[in-house]
């Protein structure tokens, strides 16, 4: 490797290296007797968002095998927060980053990734960013990161301090150590790629779930066993659920999957903030919903033990979607019936 790039990979660990872990919290849920439930909060990440660990594994991936050297510009296809990680990362050893983005993304997230020195290239929707991205990284002789095909690969799954050794780590104190279940919402199945193998390596008796939104076909991919299905149609819970069944996403190592209506979703972001003090995003909601489903399913049937779940990023970047009234009528729904439903269950 030449020095530039020695320099780059330098960079990249000093940053993991000065940041803390993120923290791991306990949720008040009175009505659930013998079920612990915990958020491990992404949230606090230098990007603000679960997508930190991705993007750091991705340009470490990239920088290993030769695909960035300096003055390589980095394209992405992203929803919003990978788009904010890596520009951080771009911005931090020195190369240009464009991201690839649907118009509807939050004005928020894309100020972020402006922020961070980015640029942004739209596209009408979901689907088509892939293609656009390819596109676009040959025409000015770029490097397309491709997190929809490289997650799963990029993270050391046996351990190396990844978001599955941090969670059995902190969880060593509590009073149920070894989880009964992990529920957690793909985007590009990376990290639940992570947490399944990392639970096999280990031998723990701890189930995955992961929990999947309208509109995405990996529900119906691992109902069928066919990779091959897709959609014309973008999922509405911003950073999970895909059109197509990506690279990364890896079936064998789930134990079980959810479909979440996506006004479920917004409601149990709603009901969290109540509960914790602070806005979450409506990734959270769609997995604390998992959760709160599955640890009633374990009181009904009388089972003690603990459930952990991601806290995937702020509600601060959703000012004007998810959290502004009008927008949630208009494009998720009417959410009440779930928000009510949650109190009557869980207050």
């Amino acid at each position: 490797m030449n020095t530039w790039v020695n320099d780059a990979i330098g960079k990249i660990n000093a940053d993991a290296h000065r940041s803390a872990d993120t923290h791991l919290f306990k949720l008040p849920a009175p009505r659930l007797q013998g079920v612990d439930i915990y958020l491990k909060d992404e949230s606090t990440h230098p990007t603000g968002s679960l997508k930190h660990r991705l993007a750091r594994s991705l340009f470490l991936y990239a920088l290993c095998n030769g695909k960035i050297t300096e003055g390589t510009t980095i394209v992405e296809a992203s929803s919003g927060s990978t788009a904010v990680s890596e520009a951080y990362f771009a911005r931090m050893i020195g190369v240009p980053f464009i991201a690839v983005l649907p118009k509807s993304t939050a004005r928020s997230k894309i100020r972020l990734i402006e922020f961070f020195g980015g640029q942004i290239h739209f596209v009408e929707s979901a689907p088509q960013m892939h293609d656009a991205s390819v596109a676009l990284a040959d025409k000015i002789g770029g490097y397309f990161m491709d997190q929809f095909t490289y997650a799963e690969r990029a993270t050391d799954w046996r351990g190396n301090n990844n978001i599955a050794e941090s969670l059995f780590t902190q969880m060593e104190h509590e009073p149920h150590p070894i989880p009964a279940h992990i529920i957690m919402s793909a985007g590009t199945g990376g990290t639940s790629a992570t947490i399944g193998r990392y639970i096999r390596y280990k031998g723990y008796d701890t189930r995955l779930t992961v929990v999947d939104p309208e509109n995405s076909v990996f529900f119906d991919s691992y109902q069928c066993g066919d990779r091959s299905l897709t959609s014309e149609m973008s999922s509405r819970i911003e950073g999970i659920g895909r059109p197509k069944v990506e690279h990364s996403f890896q079936p064998d190592v789930i134990d079980d999957m959810i479909r979440v209506p996506d006004a479920a979703s917004v409601a149990t972001m709603q009901w969290l903030e109540t509960r914790i003090g602070r806005r979450p995003g409506p990734s959270t909601g769609t997995n604390l919903w998992g959760v709160l489903q599955v640890a009633k399913q374990m009181q009904d049937a009388g089972q003690r033990g603990s459930i952990v779940t991601l806290l995937c990023d702020s509600g601060e970047r959703y000012l004007d979607t998810y959290y502004n009234p009008d927008w949630v009528a208009e494009c998720i729904g009417e959410c009440q019936t779930h928000l009510r439903a949650l109190e009557l269950d869980f207050d």
